[in-house]
């Protein structure tokens, strides 16, 4: 059985002091007893960590990958998530930078279902970014986004989004959202021969998901957006990895920030965004554009990119999403950042437009293509 391996980036002031902590690593994450206790023979030569590799990458800053056991971390995501940082996260001065889940462990969790070249089959966008107009703001009736829905579909939206926001409040409950937006998509393409996609935000009380995934399904529902940071990234595994739904995921980063803001605690962008979600099953990828609210940088956002996309990373590459702060002025800059393999997030710029919100999807379209490589 092959091992899977985590990079950890380990602050401390010298290379003794590091292995130090990660020899606490390999234990914590595992056994999560001294090590004179731990049993001999299989749990101490296959269940605990083992360091494999450990050196120094900067001033007080080290690395260390190590390997961990496929037996310990089950067949359940949230397991597999739980060894490779359950309790070691909640330790100051570390953070993991790279996973290598092996064979083993990539046959349990093969990522994404759909990937690049199912989205772009299901959407036929066959090249160049596809355009994803958000459904929003909050407070407006299922009737309301389900119009808006339509005239974005009818425009040429490749994907049509809902907001995070916008789970079951009493103003568009879920499932009569679901039914008037799904139908309202359908109308469109029927109109034109296009084939845009409608993505739910998934909503419910942990009692409802399960009926809800499955209501969405049938209402006519092309994937689902889903909050891993808030409902779980087994909501997302056990949706990926379902052949009777066939439903692809687009992730949403909403709680994920305390999990990457930190220059020495959590996850690197690459990894939370790019490498996490390709696990978990995910398709598309949402996470804050550079030049937006939220502060992201260029290298962050290209590293997030190059982690969904890598054809060595785990499964199908996936298609990153960038969203806030796009626009049709920045749509050149935004294809010599991201290339072609990208869906592009668009909101409130497109809401200004109102009726003519078309005029907008089509503006873009035109944008990137021109600026197409």
């Amino acid at each position: 059985m092959q091992r899977f391996a985590v990079t950890y980036r380990i602050f401390a002031a010298d290379l003794a002091e590091a292995r130090a902590r990660a020899e606490g690593i390999a234990l914590e994450q595992t056994v999560e007893v001294p090590l004179d206790v731990v049993p001999p023979g299989y749990i101490a030569d296959q269940i605990v960590g083992q360091i494999e590799e450990i050196g120094p990458e900067g001033a007080g800053r080290f690395r260390a990958t190590i390997s961990y056991s496929p037996d310990g971390a089950g067949h359940e995501f949230t397991q597999f998530l739980n060894v490779i940082f359950g309790n070691s996260s909640i330790q100051k001065g570390l953070k993991v930078i790279a996973i290598d889940p092996g064979a083993d462990m990539l046959a349990r969790h093969p990522g994404p279902r759909f990937g690049i070249a199912g989205i772009r089959d299901r959407a036929g966008r066959a090249r160049g970014g596809l355009i994803a107009p958000v459904l929003k703001p909050q407070g407006l009736d299922a009737d309301a986004l389900a119009r808006i829905a339509y005239l974005c579909a009818k425009a040429g939206a490749d994907v049509v989004k809902e907001d995070h926001g916008i789970t079951d409040q009493s103003m568009a409950p879920f499932r009569e959202r679901v039914e008037k937006v799904s139908a309202a998509v359908q109308r469109a393409n029927a109109e034109t021969g296009g084939r845009a996609l409608y993505f739910p935000s998934l909503a419910g009380r942990p009692q409802d998901l399960e009926a809800n995934i499955h209501f969405a399904k049938q209402a006519g529902a092309d994937g689902l957006l889903v909050m891993p940071g808030l409902l779980g990234f087994g909501v997302v595994n056990r949706i990926a990895r379902d052949n009777s739904l066939d439903l692809p995921v687009m992730t949403h980063p909403s709680f994920f920030g305390p999990y990457v803001l930190s220059e020495d605690t959590g996850f690197s962008h690459g990894m939370m965004f790019g490498t996490l979600q390709r696990l978990a099953g995910s398709d598309i990828s949402v996470f804050p554009n550079v030049g937006g609210r939220f502060g992201f940088t260029p290298d962050e956002c290209r590293a997030i990119a190059d982690a969904c996309r890598d054809p060595s990373g785990p499964g199908k590459p996936m298609l990153p999403s960038p969203g806030g702060g796009m626009s049709v002025a920045r749509a050149a800059d935004m294809v010599e950042m991201y290339g072609d393999d990208v869906v592009y997030l668009l909101g409130g710029s497109l809401l200004r437009l109102g009726e003519q919100i078309g005029e907008g999807i089509a503006a873009m379209r035109a944008a990137i293509d021109a600026s197409a490589r």
